[in-house]
């Protein structure tokens, strides 16, 4: 529990790792670390979440769409795992309250937005709230990311949202630092992961929160940024909790290497 005496819920990026791992016994040993991490995580923050928002890589639209769903179905958008990794039950609610309440904070910013009453939960959600919640009793709601991966609009989506952690709200973007699926393993890989990962680490922890903005919003000109992000689908989500954090500082949370390359976290707040 956070020492601070601040009740406001940080923004976390979460490097979710790869399709069901937590369900899976010897892909649960791979991400063993990623794993207590997320284990422990819920003890870190200031108390626990009223509700959860996720914005995962896996969920975009060309307006950005909230779930409203009251029982959230499973999708489950990986292929070529075992058979009974297509039966997961995460069964947290919904919450057609806060979903209407980010309608709402979406609007008065001048963000057209859209509402589905149907979508799921993908595993860029569940994935790391089964390990965090695994009794699944906090309200979940998904919330897309844009298909054009426009980072300003996306600061500008997450800047919009900043009042719900003063509500109890924890905000999770969920993705990968590194997600090049040709890369996964290669030689070289490796190194990649780290060269973009080092950049990475500087442009979330600047201090000056209109340069670190700037430099979110530039990632192209990072050093191996489109090796490490041939498609920007996985680092899209940074961008929403770094505008939602606000002038809160970040900082690398937790880094784990895992299929030959590092997978790195992040935190804004305390």
């Amino acid at each position: 529990m956070n020492s601070t005496g601040s009740t406001t819920q940080p923004t976390l990026f979460i490097s979710h790792g790869g399709g069901p791992w937590p369900y899976i016994p010897q892909m649960k040993e791979q991400f063993k670390k990623t794993a207590q991490w997320l284990t422990d995580l819920p003890n870190t923050l200031p108390q626990k979440p009223k509700a959860i928002l996720s914005i995962s890589g896996h969920w975009e639209e060309d307006t950005v769409t909230v779930s409203s769903a009251k029982n959230p179905e499973m999708i489950f958008d990986y292929s070529g795992f075992p058979e009974y990794t297509y039966h997961i039950k995460y069964p947290a609610p919904g919450s057609p309250e806060l979903a209407k309440r980010i309608h709402g904070l979406l609007t008065e910013a001048g963000i057209k937005n859209n509402d589905d009453a149907t979508h799921g939960f993908d595993h860029g959600t569940f994935v790391p709230l089964v390990l965090m919640y695994p009794n699944a009793q906090v309200p979940v709601v998904s919330m897309s990311i844009k298909a054009k991966y426009n980072p300003a609009e996306h600061l500008k989506i997450g800047a919009a949202l900043k009042p719900l952690r003063d509500e109890g709200v924890l905000i999770i973007g969920s993705g990968l630092s590194y997600h090049n699926m040709r890369g996964f393993g290669s030689a070289g890989a490796g190194e990649v992961s780290q060269t973009f990962g080092q950049w990475l680490e500087k442009a979330i922890s600047e201090t000056n929160i209109e340069k670190r903005n700037q430099l979110l919003q530039d990632w192209e000109k990072a050093p191996a940024a489109r090796l490490a992000h041939p498609y920007e689908d996985h680092l899209i989500p940074l961008m929403v909790v770094a505008g939602a954090a606000g002038n809160d500082l970040g900082h690398v949370e937790f880094v784990d290497h895992v299929m030959g390359v590092d997978m790195s976290s992040y935190r804004f707040g305390k």
